[in-house]
């Protein structure tokens, strides 16, 4: 007789399982860095001009996770002591704005006029061109706002002046909003860079500092147009640029071409070379933050956990570059001597082992930096000891 009741063998009772432990939700980029500049701090925008610098300087991991936050590097360089002693005076900004606007009225009739002469080919220039409303919520919505304008007006066939566009790109896997002056659109399907600057240009020629900075802030635009043009049809981002000035000392603009293949490729280069937002993030302690209300203390800490590649050129173009340069200063760190410096030294990474090395206490003598230095140490000694023996220097 089988052991089983009718109809077979019993029902598999399935075995009780443990409930799985349930995981912490994983925080968010946005959550993250919203974290790190303070949860009520609204993020700082990092414009043209300083993503440029921060493509000139791709291995400081501390200005790359600052801007990708959105902290304001101003208001954290006062909170520790050391405030920037650079940017542009209130009378400066205030004459820019009239200089743009004079240039841009009656819809943009005399900036036509002038992008025709120097880049028309003998054309003549239109009486007039289309200005489409790129107002929206937001710089997401704009930046939409703004690939749809300039995909109609290439659709279009005809000339199209985009004041103020909005444009994305994405930077160390962040995000970054940019505002050109002007886009104009040819009916050729050509995009043009237009930068207006309130600096003169006489006799046709202006300061080439400032013209190599508008040319590398151009460069950025012209990398975040080519990824809408990307995906437009008969869309093409010209490589020059048009440079709008004031002519000599008057308040009349003036225009030169600028081309900016050479800084759009090193800016394309160096952008890629920048490490990940989220990855630098992810190294800090937990905690950490740079929100202006914490104490000097606790904010100096934040930002010393974040590596720093300081370099006497940051002085003109960071915030936080004074902090940077104590550090550097009191670390005795060769790089505060400047980037050729630091390349020639090979791996002598503080001014007092340059010292030791030179005076024979350290280093090897095989090394040809070391042997350099110690040459250098006797040229000097002898140079000295003939000043002070009376011999004349030859």
């Amino acid at each position: 007789m089988s052991e089983y009741p009718a109809g077979g063998p019993p029902p598999q009772i399935p075995a009780t399982r443990a409930p799985a432990p349930q995981s912490k939700p994983a925080t968010t980029l946005r959550q993250r860095l919203a974290e790190l500049r303070g949860p009520a701090v609204a993020p700082h925008p990092l414009d043209a001009r300083a993503l440029a610098a921060l493509a000139a300087n791709p291995g400081c991991k501390r200005r790359a996770l600052l801007d990708g936050a959105g902290v304001d590097k101003a208001v954290l360089a006062t909170a520790l002591g050391s405030p920037a002693a650079f940017g542009q005076s209130q009378f400066a900004f205030v004459r820019g704005n009239a200089f743009e606007a004079k240039v841009k009225a009656d819809g943009g009739t005399e900036l036509l006029r002038l992008l025709v002469e120097r880049l028309g080919g003998g054309a003549e220039a239109p009486d007039s061109a289309v200005v489409p409303d790129l107002t929206a919520a937001g710089p997401e919505g704009r930046a939409a706002r703004t690939a749809l304008a300039l995909r109609e007006a290439t659709e279009a066939g005809g000339w199209a002046l985009l004041d103020h566009p909005m444009l994305a790109l994405e930077v160390a896997g962040s995000p970054a909003y940019l505002e050109p002056d002007a886009v104009v659109v040819h009916p050729d399907g050509t995009w043009t860079v237009v930068e207006i600057k309130s600096f003169p240009m006489i006799d046709s020629s202006a300061d080439a500092a400032k013209v190599g900075a508008a040319a590398r802030q151009s460069a950025v635009y012209v990398l975040a147009l080519e990824r809408i043009a990307a995906k437009t049809e008969g869309a093409r981002v010209g490589h020059r640029i048009l440079l709008v000035c004031p002519k000599d000392f008057s308040n009349l603009p003036t225009a030169s071409v600028v081309d900016v293949r050479k800084q759009r490729a090193v800016t394309s280069r160096q952008l890629t070379r920048l490490t990940r937002v989220e990855d630098i993030a992810a190294a800090l302690p937990e905690g950490t933050t740079f929100d202006p209300g914490c104490s000097p203390e606790e904010l100096g800490t934040a930002v010393d956990t974040v590596p720093a590649a300081y370099a006497p050129e940051c002085l003109a173009a960071c915030e936080l570059a004074f902090h940077c340069r104590a550090k550097a200063r009191a670390e005795g760190a060769v790089e505060s001597l400047g980037r050729s410096v630091r390349g020639e030294l090979g791996g002598l990474t503080t001014v007092a082992g340059v010292l030791s090395a030179a005076a024979g206490k350290e280093g090897d003598a095989a090394d040809p930096t070391v042997a350099a230095l110690r040459r250098a140490a006797a040229l000097r000694a002898e140079a000295l000891a003939g000043v002070d023996g009376g011999v004349p220097c030859r």
